[in-house]
């Protein structure tokens, strides 16, 4: 194709119709098809082309005897070969129709065609269910975009965003833009640095959040604020993180918990009963973090299946067993999960089990099965401790724990924290491996409430849970200078079958409340008006109570199109690695570049 006749390709060729969107009431129709040319069956004197677009794609038929010059122009086309066509729509017979396709009750007869632009052979098929590294569909996302699946999922990221956009709206809420080129502030996360080239030596970081605009926004009285921003955080990554992410944020002044959990509840029951077509019950089930973890060994529990751990410290601490007495004894805890029907496990399973909770610091998994009634006694029960309980003993732990006749259950004696947190992996293993997960689409929210505010990395320094900003519970601010790791924020978190969703908080808006909690984290009046001095400044002229909360629109995506990573809901995501295989990014920079900038590259060596 000359170049003059690539850029006159349309002329008065306009598109009518999208390829997946026509059905049998079309029928006589002449429409106007504009797409890619995808799967080419050619029987000799029949060629079956299926047309492609975003929306779907359509069966093209050329006949030789009927059509031999369009027969043998599209005898010439290829995959990804782009084209128009037009023609009029027509039933399929009813032997030939296809009932797993949108479009399988009609079909194309051309009476026009044009091509439009050529391709080279693609490096792996358009379609559906390949098995291709996802590396090789990564650096030719172009092409990996155009499958159907991809499509789909941005085509529900996009509704997405619209009925938030939309819910939030009725409401009176306002989008509001803020910075993308900011001053580093404490959200967590390591920030990505941009240099500045006007003032050497200073730079501008890329916000993880827009958390303390967000909070301007109150004091400036815009009242019922929310936006779909971009956020980024330099973090290890894995499958539900990227470097830079999309963020619904939203806040509201003069509103309490109450009013931010319904608002919440009403914007999710509507998304998810729009693009999932489930009814969403309200209120969602609200559990503190510590009843979520002695409960579930999680703060973000699924609720699709019912593993509950269970506390057997009262039933054991006058055991002549030392390691459940003796535990109890030093403030620890005794705890295990119930298997209804499980007493049958074989050995070698059990041992898999230990080897994993050894993996994660246990020093050994006990188990108990139940072969009879538990409230016979030691009988019925087969354990590699059993010697060292009584009859008592054992019905008490089974009466405890609800255990029956043809249970399992498995037991971690230990500090209540560790205990919790091994219990809590092993429930989420155990419910793959068992198969407990419902097959069927639902939709289990909760709220976790009541998080601590503070924790110790690391390197045992003092840091904020989510960020400095969260106002701590009222009937626990006599513990920020004395126990500050006892300080519980009022914070919020809302988890969908077993993922965190969002995360949110009331704000302190009292200066002198702001300036002891930065001195808790360490954060001296110095640095606070080195760092925050233009926030601080703020609270003289009249900072409204207010709150909300921010989604990971990212995730939330992901669990809509029921994906296994963020990656595939993303237009041009990064690997685990932070790179862009596509455009090769990061990259290096010219020496000139470099130094505009005025920065200079240590030897790597």
């Amino acid at each position: 194709m000359s170049e003059d006749q690539r850029l006159e390709a349309l002329g008065d060729w306009r598109r009518s119709d999208y390829c997946g969107q026509l059905n049998a009431r079309d029928a006589g129709r002449t429409v106007t098809l504009m797409g890619w040319v995808g799967r080419r069956r050619d029987l000799g004197s029949v060629l079956f082309v299926m047309l492609r677009d975003r929306t779907g794609e359509v069966q093209v038929v050329f006949h030789e005897h009927l059509q031999g010059p369009l027969w043998e122009k599209a005898g010439n086309w290829r995959g990804e070969f782009v084209v128009a066509v037009r023609g009029q729509v027509r039933e399929r017979s009813a032997d030939t129709v296809n009932p797993d396709s949108p479009t399988g009750s009609v079909e194309i007869v051309p009476e026009k065609v044009r091509l439009l632009n050529t391709s080279c052979n693609t490096p792996f098929y358009i379609r559906d269910g390949i098995d291709v590294d996802e590396a090789l569909r990564l650096k030719h996302r172009y092409l990996d975009l155009k499958r159907p699946e991809m499509q789909k999922a941005m085509l529900l990221r996009a509704r997405a965003n619209a009925v938030v956009r939309g819910f939030l709206e009725e409401r009176d809420f306002c989008e509001v833009e803020t910075p993308h080129l900011t001053r580093s502030t404490p959200e967590g996360a390591r920030d990505y640095l941009v240099p500045n080239r006007r003032e050497p030596g200073e730079f501008y970081a890329l916000p993880q959040s827009p958390q303390l605009f967000k909070q301007l926004l109150m004091l400036a009285g815009m009242d019922r604020y929310y936006q779909l921003v971009r956020c980024f955080r330099d973090e290890d990554l894995r499958a539900n993180r990227q470097p830079e992410f999309t963020q619904l944020d939203v806040e509201m002044s003069f509103a309490g918990e109450e009013e931010i959990f319904s608002l919440i509840e009403e914007m999710l029951a509507r998304l998810f009963g729009e693009l999932w077509g489930v009814e969403v019950k309200t209120p969602f089930p609200r559990l503190t973090y510590q009843d979520a973890m002695d409960r579930y060994g999680s703060d973000s529990p699924d609720l699709r299946y019912d593993l509950q751990l269970q506390d057997l410290s009262e039933a054991v601490a006058a055991s002549g067993f030392r390691l459940f007495s003796g535990t109890v004894k030093d403030g620890g805890v005794v705890r295990g999960l119930v298997l209804p029907g499980m007493a049958g496990v074989s050995r070698s399973q059990l041992d898999r089990w230990e080897e994993q909770v050894k993996e994660w610091g246990a020093r050994g998994l006990l188990w108990f099965a139940w072969d009879e009634d538990p409230s016979v006694g030691t009988a019925g029960v087969r354990s590699p401790v059993i010697r060292h309980l009584t009859d008592g003993e054992i019905r008490r732990m089974a009466r405890g724990a609800g255990a029956d006749e043809g249970d399992l259950m498995l037991v971690l004696a230990g500090e209540r924290d560790d205990v919790n947190r091994m219990l809590g992996m092993l429930r989420i293993r155990l419910a793959r491996q068992l198969e407990m997960i419902p097959e069927e689409e639902m939709a289990e929210f909760l709220w976790i409430t009541e998080p601590p505010l503070f924790e110790l990395n690391d390197e045992g320094a003092l840091t904020s849970v989510h960020h400095p900003f969260t106002a701590p519970m009222e009937e626990d601010m006599g513990l920020l200078e004395e126990d500050p790791a006892s300080v519980r924020g009022i914070g919020y978190d809302v988890v969908l079958n077993g993922q965190e969703l969002a995360s949110g908080s009331l704000r302190i808006h009292e200066q002198e409340l702001q300036e002891r909690i930065f001195a808790v984290l360490g954060i001296g009046p110095e640095e606070q008006r080195e760092r925050f001095g233009f926030f601080l400044d703020a609270f003289a002229y009249g900072f409204p109570p207010h709150g909300g909360i921010a989604f990971g629109m990212d995730r939330m995506v992901m669990i809509l199109a029921k994906k296994q990573t963020i990656r595939d809901v993303i237009a041009f995501p990064k690997t685990t690695a932070a790179r862009d295989l596509m455009t090769g990014a990061p990259a290096t920079v010219s020496e000139d570049q470099l130094e505009e900038l005025h920065l200079r590259l240590r030897d790597k060596s």
